[in-house]
């Protein structure tokens, strides 16, 4: 996986636009292919535990293939190996069912901040304030969470 880097000049009006006049700000390295929930668990906001709780959760949502999309797939053919000789779509409807589960699992009110930051990939802070919850109360709610979804998974 490459890795891409953004810099952007951040100042206390926000980011620059094109075509204006230089501001005093500071300059950051942005990591756009890290996950928010690596960048938690990269500073040591959560364990390996819930981590990997998420990167199954995350797993199974993209087999699942509950993204949007604009084609379908006609695979009739049995693929050798993987879960139990399973055609593509029955192997996404058992990550479905995974999917699912692990969401059940967390129980109403965890489902909403697990499936943004985990699944849609936004940021903390966003999925805080779409959910019109006060500020920094998502880590502790979403650590509560990925708990239930790694005891889901049996993840140790």
């Amino acid at each position: 996986m490459t890795r891409q880097f953004v810099e952007r000049e951040l100042t206390s009006e926000g980011p620059r636009t094109r075509g204006t006049a230089p501001r005093r700000g500071r300059s950051v390295t942005v990591n756009q292919a890290e996950s928010p929930v690596a960048w938690l668990y990269a500073r040591g906001h959560l364990e390996e535990r819930l981590f990997a709780a998420a990167e199954r959760l995350r797993a199974d949502w993209e087999r699942a293939q509950l993204a949007p999309s604009v084609t379908m797939r006609w695979d009739p053919v049995r693929v050798k190996g993987g879960e139990q000789n399973l055609t593509r779509s029955e192997r996404q409807l058992v990550a479905k069912q995974r999917f699912d589960g692990a969401i059940a699992l967390a129980g109403k009110g965890l489902e909403d901040i697990l499936w943004r930051v985990v699944c849609a990939g936004e940021t903390l802070p966003t999925a805080e304030k779409a959910l019109a919850w006060p500020a920094r109360s998502g880590k502790l709610v979403l650590r509560l969470a990925l708990e239930r979804v790694a005891d889901f998974y049996r993840i140790a």
